[in-house]
């Protein structure tokens, strides 16, 4: 089972409340799941998290590393709305087989497979690692840091920002990059071909290019400049080739 914390979030004004802070629009109908993230002003990543709108209340399914600052950071938001935050015992399930009962997609990519919230695990054997290397999934914690921003992890390719939807903190940022710049850096696939570990340091021709992060099989993420990270890299002693 994954570590995961449930958060509800309740009271007359949490539509606005909510809406006025994340990347993604959350004005979607009940039972709807959305990922989204929850940004700095200045555009950088605090927290990524699941939101499941239900009729009275929005659950919130966070990591639970980062979930005590999630909640902090809402709770500074609130001021006057009529908003409470509670932490719930909910567990999330989450598996690729044959979905139970109250299921929902997820959203990011059809080969994440679903994840559902009740008081009994579901969760099946599946290589999340895997998957998340073969589909280029960042997680919370590995390629997900506070020092990172969110087009850069491939939050557009997620469905984690809607670009439409209005003010949120760290919008501006967000916008600039995807409407006036070109990506120099972000995340992308590697092939490994001999001894690599997690953490290690990418170059190319002796300058730094990036750092791999999650790895599976032969394959990896890492998070380069995209201008150094053309032909033959090296990471510890394997040699890397992006192939994504």
């Amino acid at each position: 089972m994954a570590e995961r914390t449930i958060l509800a979030i309740t009271g007359q004004d949490r539509d606005d409340f909510l809406q006025g802070l994340v990347t993604n629009d959350i004005a979607k109908p009940a039972g709807t799941l959305i990922y989204t993230a929850l940004l700095t002003p200045q555009g950088k990543f605090i927290a990524d998290f699941f939101v499941l709108r239900q009729p009275e209340q929005m659950l919130i399914d966070v990591a639970t590393s980062v979930a005590p600052a999630l909640a902090q950071r809402l709770s500074m938001y609130r001021l006057r709305a009529d908003v409470q935050i509670t932490e719930t015992d909910l567990i999330m399930s989450r598996g690729t087989g044959t979905a139970p009962e109250g299921a929902i997609a997820d959203p990011r990519h059809p080969a994440l497979g679903w994840r559902v919230y009740g008081h009994t695990d579901h969760s099946d054997d599946t290589d999340w690692d895997a998957l998340r290397v073969a589909h280029l999934i960042p997680e919370t914690g590995i390629e997900l840091t506070p020092d990172t921003y969110i087009l850069e992890s491939r939050f557009e390719a997620l469905n984690g920002v809607d670009f439409k939807k209005g003010c949120y903190v760290g919008q501006e940022i967000v916008a600039r990059m995807k409407h006036k710049t070109t990506l120099k850096k972000g995340l992308a696939r590697v092939k490994i071909d001999g001894q690599a570990q997690i953490g290690d340091t990418i170059a190319t021709d002796g300058k730094p290019t990036g750092t791999l992060h999650t790895i599976s099989g032969d394959e990896g993420i890492a998070f380069l400049r995209f201008d150094r990270a053309n032909g033959v890299m090296q990471a510890g002693q394997a040699s890397l080739t992006r192939i994504d």
